[in-house]
């Protein structure tokens, strides 16, 4: 049985009338939702104390509000099959903070001192040491489709010592799967951060620095698409930061993804956004990627978020999903109208420990890394050191269920088979370049605006005939376009795109320098080496004297800050049925606008409802 309804009345008295305006603390009728209130918000006092009690007692539906304070929530160690502090595991859930800044779900030790500490003495690495999640969303076969969560801050939340868990907000349809698990998904106003990162092998070291235990994921999304009614899951207005891994990351939905980020904001992390085989209808627009080590990258991987690979195409074999992109291309996944400026930033965390995302070329605004057929569209992308956009094919040492499908299996003699992924079809079109490549002490010069690490595909190994394509792109601070390794991308007529805004004709990148360049600045392969070093061994003079190829890298130790203050929810009753946070507006009022402005007109209309209310309180049959 759900409860019955618990009316609150709030009565005062104004020239002989009575005004009630009436506060639902829950609402049980069958005819609505719950509203399930935790803490305290306008001098309202909720039924809960935690937010997990309230997601325990809520039915599929219901919705949750809190207010404000500092909530160190423990799922986890109530049961530890549960890696969260908030396990939600109910379909149609909406969790909502009354103000986004000052509701905070906070992963360090209850009793830490303020919110969201640094100390490490303040760190919590979760029952038997596994790392904890934040709020998570578990959908494995439909189990918690619709859940929205909107408006309050997520901090501190780790990893364990081996870099397992430490996702502040992740919607997760069955991680590892292969298989959609979770229908609809939206995040707004949310704040995802971590103070901490440790700086060596124990939660006792000095904060903080580039290793586990870290922020792993800001807001995370994984084997999930949109909603069975049709409307697409999304991001908007979210900001995160100081992530091991990446601020966003959407990943394990190949073809059907269908979600959209709008008007976000990643900073100081390794990874602004990462999205990993992610394609279909994927929009990224109106976002914000700056102070990272790398921004936007998006691959195919040989990795537990199967099936591979990568593919930005409309999904044309499942009629339901749409067939146009947002430019109204075949292309599906489309980067548009975002800014991406000023990701040269080494000191993040994971900066070199957690695989393919620690591994990012430092200095670089966006990448495309083994993928096919996404859209780059009028971004603005500025001030990066190394590259405005770098394309590149993959090369994918780890090993999982994705099975290297898509890709091309490498065995060298006594060593560890790589996965290489071909990146092709991926077009740019009409992007606006500014002071990108200007740095480093790089002495080939292939730094720049765009670089393009390809071989040429229509050649074995591989057998596409679609290369990468370039059109319209603009450098406002070069008279002769943007800077581009190959040269002439945006004029050479085997770079261009078709009347549909596709690229499917053969062509090659610079597979030399530029991807010996790239190899440098992630060292994923292989620690890069300097010029000194390379003259050791060299019978030619070095002239002029070694130095070193200046890729900066990590400080030892460094500081994590709380982002300021964000923008709040605008009106956190918005939608919401009523309850003791969100009372019934008094109708009466807004029907009788002389009184704001204090007029005798206005005072004597209700005084007149007071009266009239009196007469009927007089005549009405007694019970």
């Amino acid at each position: 049985m759900r409860p019955t309804a618990i009316r609150r009345t709030a009565c005062a008295t104004a020239l002989g009338g009575v005004i009630c305006i009436g506060a639902l603390t829950t609402s049980g009728q069958a005819a609505g939702p719950n509203v399930l209130l935790v803490g305290t918000y306008n001098g309202v006092t909720g039924q809960y104390s935690t937010i997990q009690s309230a997601v325990n007692a809520a039915h599929p539906g219901d919705w949750i509000l809190i207010g404000p304070g500092d909530y160190h929530e423990r799922a986890d160690y109530a049961n530890n099959s549960w890696p969260a502090g908030v396990w939600i595991q109910k379909q149609g859930i909406h969790l909502r903070g009354m103000n986004r800044n000052t509701v905070i779900v906070d992963g360090t030790k209850p009793g830490s001192p303020g919110h969201c500490s640094a100390s490490p003495s303040a760190q919590d690495d979760g029952p038997n040491n596994q790392g904890r999640n934040g709020i998570e969303v578990f959908g494995k076969s439909r189990a918690a489709d619709g859940v929205s969560v909107d408006n309050l801050t997520v901090c501190n939340f780790l990893t364990s010592k081996g870099g397992g868990n430490g996702n502040e907000v992740w919607w997760n349809g069955g991680d590892g799967g292969g298989a959609i698990g979770l229908y609809g998904y939206e995040g707004s106003y949310l704040t995802a951060t971590s103070t901490y990162s440790n700086t060596t092998t124990s939660l006792g070291g000095a904060c903080c620095g580039v290793n586990y235990p870290a922020g792993s994921y800001g807001i995370f999304s994984s084997d999930a698409t949109r909603s069975t009614s049709g409307g697409f899951s999304s991001w908007t207005n979210d900001y995160a930061s100081n992530m091991a891994d990446s601020s966003y990351y959407i990943g394990a939905c190949q073809q059907r993804c269908d979600v959209v980020m709008n008007n976000d904001r990643g900073e100081y992390s390794s990874l602004c956004i990462s999205t990993t085989n992610a394609g279909g209808y994927l929009l990224i627009e109106h976002t914000t990627c700056d102070l990272n080590k790398t921004g936007p990258v998006s691959n195919s991987q040989n990795n537990d978020d199967w099936p591979s690979p990568q593919i930005g195409l409309c999904n044309t074999s499942l009629k339901t999903e749409p067939q146009k992109g947002a430019t109204g291309t075949p292309s599906c996944t489309v980067w548009q109208f975002n800014t991406l400026v000023n990701n040269n930033n080494p000191n993040v965390p994971g900066n070199g420990t957690s695989g393919l995302a620690g591994g990012g070329p430092v200095g670089t605004g966006l990448i495309l890394a083994g993928t096919q057929d996404i859209t780059l569209y009028k971004n603005d992308i500025e001030s990066n050191k190394s590259w405005g956009a770098l394309v590149v094919d993959l090369p994918d040492q780890e090993t999982g269920p994705a099975n290297c499908r898509g890709g091309l299996l490498v065995s060298p003699p006594q060593q560890t088979p790589v996965c290489v992924w071909p990146a092709i079809g991926n077009v740019s079109i009409g992007n606006k370049f500014l002071n990108n490549g200007a740095g480093y002490g790089v002495p080939n010069g292939s730094l720049g605006d765009i670089g393009l690490a390809t071989v040429a595909h229509a050649s074995p190994p591989f057998s596409s005939t679609n290369g990468n394509c370039y059109s319209g792109d603009t450098d406002s601070g070069r008279t002769g376009g943007p800077y581009t390794d190959p040269p002439g991308v945006e004029t050479a007529p085997a770079y261009q795109p078709n009347s549909q805004g596709l690229c499917t004709q053969p062509n090659a990148g610079d597979y030399g320098p530029l991807a010996a360049e790239a190899e440098c600045a992630s060292q994923l392969l292989a620690p890069c080496p300097t010029l000194e070093s390379l003259c050791k061994f060299s019978s030619l003079p070095c002239v002029p004297a070694p130095t070193p190829i200046d890729y900066p890298r990590p400080a030892s130790s460094f500081k994590l800050l709380m982002p300021p203050a964000q923008t709040s929810m605008p009106n956190p009753c918005g939608g919401v049925p009523v309850n003791g946070f969100c009372p019934r507006a008094v109708t009466a009022l807004s029907s009788v606008p002389a009184l704001a402005a204090g007029s005798i007109a206005g005072l004597a209309l209700l005084v007149a409802a007071g009266r009239r209310l009196r007469e009927r309180r007089a005549v009405r049959p007694s019970a």
